[in-house]
């Protein structure tokens, strides 16, 4: 038997209108304990605040394995067995890797990326939170852990980003973000800008963007069961109710289905074949 602590972060989450009780009760369905950190995150932060906080996660968890989930991020219930199958499975690896589905409308989605979530704090306790260029993924003995380079596991992470959120609420939201990102950086890079303004066009010009690639449809059962009534109760004014119009404009070529399907059923038996 393995143990598991999931590990998420969450500040004022009603005001931010996160999912945070239908996140807590999926965490609590798959793990033996979840650590919530982030409780006293500042309105204007340090961008390696966000690194720090992943990091005091990963050390209050105590069990064998630990995940780190942002609170829009959602494993499916049908998931549970199969998930503590492969932690077993793989008990003298030091991470796991899972496609990501990344949604904005309930009705279709992208695997954005392989992301590497799951840590064997047992027997690498020296894994840290603080590579990459945000300063927040997975190093061990100071090298950036990669998701192609361990198992990946095949099960989903259902991302919901900014679903419930309204367009003001983005804007402030991204413009937060960007100012951090310019004190620790000194440029804005594809933030936009100060601004919520500055920030939330160049927020949406990149949502756009992805949008595009949303290539494969889900029907409302097939999300996991912890966030239906969520999505069922969408607001006209929230980005998941229709992308902030982009439901009805979008036009994904051909190429981003070919893409798509070579993300989610070409890529993995490459992975299983180069022995990961």
């Amino acid at each position: 038997m393995t143990s598991l602590s999931i590990f998420t972060t969450m500040t004022n989450p009603e005001e931010r209108n996160d999912p945070w009780k239908e996140a807590l009760s999926c965490y609590e369905d798959f793990a033996d304990e979840v650590v919530v950190t982030g409780k006293d995150w500042p309105k204007e932060f340090e961008w390696d605040t966000i690194g720090k906080t992943f990091q005091e996660g990963y050390d209050l968890s105590t069990k064998d394995w630990v995940i780190r989930m942002d609170l829009d991020y959602f494993f499916h219930n049908k998931d549970i067995d199969k998930l503590h199958n492969k932690l077993i499975k793989y008990k003298d690896c030091p991470a796991l890797s899972f496609p990501q589905y990344q949604i904005f409308t309930p009705d279709r989605y992208q695997i954005k990326t392989r992301i590497c979530l799951a840590f064997n704090k047992k027997k690498f306790p020296q894994i840290k939170l603080n590579g990459g260029g945000d300063l927040t993924l997975a190093t061990l003995n100071g090298e950036l852990i990669d998701p192609t380079k361990v198992p990946n596991i095949g099960l989903p992470i259902y991302q919901y980003e900014s679903s419930f959120r309204t367009k003001e609420m983005i804007a402030e939201d991204r413009a937060r973000f960007a100012r951090a990102w310019f004190r620790y950086f000194g440029e804005y890079g594809d933030r936009g800008g100060e601004t919520p303004e500055e920030a939330y066009n160049a927020w949406f010009k990149m949502i756009e963007e992805r949008y595009a690639k949303h290539t494969f449809k889900i029907k409302e059962e097939q999300h996991p069961k912890y966030i239906v009534n969520r999505l069922k109760g969408i607001k006209k004014n929230q980005f998941a109710y229709n992308a902030f119009g982009l439901m009805s404009s979008t036009k994904r070529p051909l190429k981003n289905y070919i893409k798509g399907y070579r993300e989610k059923y070409l890529n993995p038996l490459i992975y299983k074949a180069a022995n990961i």
